[in-house]
């Protein structure tokens, strides 16, 4: 805080303040990050594993093995959601455990499984997608304007 905005506090406001500095505790930076990297390589890898999986026992191609390897991590996200395990992974890993395509699994069902005493369509068919119906919505629409500039740029520039 700038001296001249301590100046314009109050005597009670500056103890406040030296008080909550005092007790406030203090956020492992280094250990957070180091662990969010470790656990989102890990599931990462995890993730790598399940798509040459399906590449050799399926006879998958690279290509073609993505969707089936983003479908089962996601599964397996919300499977482990319901079993209660994914909250504590994503307690220890923080980012580590949202940003990975699992976090989208564990986003959908934790508010299906917040609201199923609401019932099956109010409680969790309307409140499923309040936090993931943004991220698909901006997904699709997304997925509309880079095809329609890609369309546009094919049919007029020649590409």
């Amino acid at each position: 805080m700038a001296d001249n905005e301590k100046k314009m506090l109050t005597p009670v406001q500056q103890e406040y303040q030296a008080l909550q500095k005092q007790v406030e505790v203090k956020r492992p930076v280094l250990r957070n990050c180091v662990n969010a990297f470790l656990v989102g390589g890990l599931i990462c890898a995890i993730g790598q594993a399940v798509q040459y999986f399906f590449i050799f026992f399926f006879d998958f191609t690279e290509q073609t093995a993505g969707n089936p390897t983003a479908g089962t991590m996601i599964f397996i996200a919300m499977i482990l959601t319901g079993a209660g395990v994914y909250d504590r992974i994503a307690q220890f890993a923080g980012a580590g455990s949202a940003v990975p395509l699992t976090g989208f699994g564990n986003a959908v069902i934790s508010a299906a499984i917040e609201h199923r005493t609401e019932g099956f369509v109010l409680g969790v068919g309307g409140n499923m997608f309040k936090l993931a119906g943004s991220v698909i919505l901006f997904g699709v629409f997304s997925a509309f304007i880079v095809a329609t500039i890609k369309t546009l740029l094919t049919q007029w520039g020649g590409l």
